[in-house]
């Protein structure tokens, strides 16, 4: 395993010899330098974890060598030694970003104790940045869809109130991921994310799993559970397909949202608790509400916000980009390079009706990166059901062997245009595309600037484009 290495900059020679047997003690490797320039000369090549000053050489007080070492790039931790007597200068150091600062005459035994506890804190600083890039990237919301914004611009508003939401939207639309989304944007995000579905376990089992159980509450309840309501304490709880829940169960989650407090199965304490609840279904609560099998009291506390989430169907326009997104997440899981697809895969896609929605895309990106032989996915990568696509739903779209997505969304455009008799408005409400983009193209189209594309017969486009761009939506 590689050794941080350290970089001494120490004015006192002498001093810096002992420094840097120390450091090696604590296993890391110390290069020492006696001036502030020679050390920023070797930060490219040397690429310390941390960097230890002494801020009263010319050019190393904190703030002006902490700058330089952002302006090179350096992830490094810095601590600064100061003279007793000069405490302002350790403050203003720390201010500027120091990790740490120790006082003059140094101790080396005591230096590399400090430096072996800044080395951590660059350790976990930089693991919790990787680790919030991940989760970026693995809850990015992905789509430009008008229906899918409406739903991110509700997210972005609720997620850092403390609203209840309730998210619909069919199996696999990506009810969990906003739930995530909502947490992860929320004020709650350092504490937990607790998840219970609700349609996966009976009504005593669900009941012991929100709630928990006290001993003796039931056979085999040898010892006290604490449940997820309670795990889940100033974090967020999500509550997978609500409509699935026993009308009893239903009755003690209506408690918790409208006291704050449960109960454990086999105990009386009531026990207070702080945790956001967001649910998701992929029946509508409303209708079932009316159908008698949920209660409209838990309906409305539940309902405070909506957000409802379109299938892929409807909105087959960000089909390429989540493609992308998923195969880079199939790149950063599993090192294969597959950096893209060809036209007649892109053709059976837009032709699928995707029952699945967006689970059964990634699902289906995952599956081809999986048998990709090359770095392009082709049509032999994909599922038979995919490869029998023949454009059963959406806008009519057929499976266009060796197709460009010009030519595919091009197909798009003048078939939904002659199906809702050229009107721009509706053809970008059912591609889900903005009135403003299928304007531009149609002007394209017209102009012949398609190049190598396949050109448009002037019979199939609309005689006429409307006078503002700012018809319809």
């Amino acid at each position: 395993m590689q050794r941080d290495r350290v970089l001494v900059i120490e004015g006192d020679r002498e001093l810096g010899a002992r420094l840097r047997a120390v450091l090696g003690e604590h296993d890391f490797d110390a290069v020492e330098t006696a001036t502030c320039d020679g050390a920023l000369a070797l930060l490219p090549s040397l690429r310390p974890a941390v960097v230890l000053v002494d801020a009263a050489l010319a050019g190393c007080d904190g703030p002006s060598f902490s700058a330089r070492l952002h302006e090179l790039g350096s992830d490094a931790a810095m601590v600064v030694s100061v003279a007793a007597d000069r405490l302002g200068d350790a403050v203003a150091a720390l201010r500027a970003g120091a990790d740490g600062y120790l006082l003059r005459p140094l101790e080396p035994a005591h230096a590399g104790l400090a430096l072996l506890k800044a080395a951590e804190t660059r350790r976990l600083r930089l693991d919790g940045a990787r680790l919030r890039e991940r989760v970026r990237g693995r809850l990015a919301l992905v789509g430009t869809s008008p229906d899918l914004l409406s739903a991110f611009e509700v997210v972005r508003r609720v997620a850092p109130t403390k609203a209840t939401v309730l998210i619909q939207g069919e199996a696999g639309a990506g009810k969990e991921h906003v739930a995530q989304v909502i947490h992860e944007l929320s004020p709650r995000r350092e504490r937990p994310f607790a998840r219970v579905n609700c349609a996966s376990l009976s009504e005593f089992l669900l009941e012991s799993e929100l709630f928990g159980h006290e001993r003796g509450a039931f056979e085999g309840a040898d010892g006290r559970r604490i449940g997820r309501l309670e795990q889940a304490e100033r974090g967020t709880l999500y509550l997978h397909e609500i409509g699935r829940m026993p009308p009893a169960v239903q009755v003690k989650l209506l408690r918790v949202l409208q006291e704050g407090t449960i109960e454990r199965v086999g105990g009386r304490e009531a026990i207070p608790v702080d945790v956001r609840v967001v649910a998701g279904s992929q029946v509508d609560l409303a209708e079932e509400v009316r159908a008698g099998r949920f209660r409209d009291d838990l309906y409305y506390r539940l309902n405070v916000v909506a957000v409802a989430l379109p299938p892929l169907r409807a909105r087959t326009a960000d089909i390429p980009a989540l493609v992308s997104h998923f195969m880079a997440e199939q790149a950063r899981a599993t090192g294969k390079v597959v950096s893209g697809i060809s036209p007649g895969v892109l053709s059976a896609l837009f032709a699928y009706g995707w029952p699945g929605n967006v689970r059964e895309l990634a699902a289906e990106v995952e599956r081809a990166v999986a048998r990709c032989q090359g770095t392009e996915i082709v049509a032999a990568d994909l599922s038979p059901a995919l490869q029998g696509a023949r454009g059963e739903g959406g806008a009519g779209i057929g499976l266009i062997p060796g197709a460009t997505l010009f030519e595919i969304e091009r197909e798009a455009i003048l078939r939904t245009l002659d199906q809702v008799e050229g009107s721009t408005a509706r053809a970008a409400e059912i591609l889900g595309v903005s009135v403003r983009k299928i304007q531009y193209r149609l002007k394209e189209y017209r102009a012949g600037q398609a190049g190598r594309r396949r050109a448009a017969p002037e019979a199939a486009l609309p005689r006429a484009l409307p006078a503002s761009p700012g018809e319809g939506r």
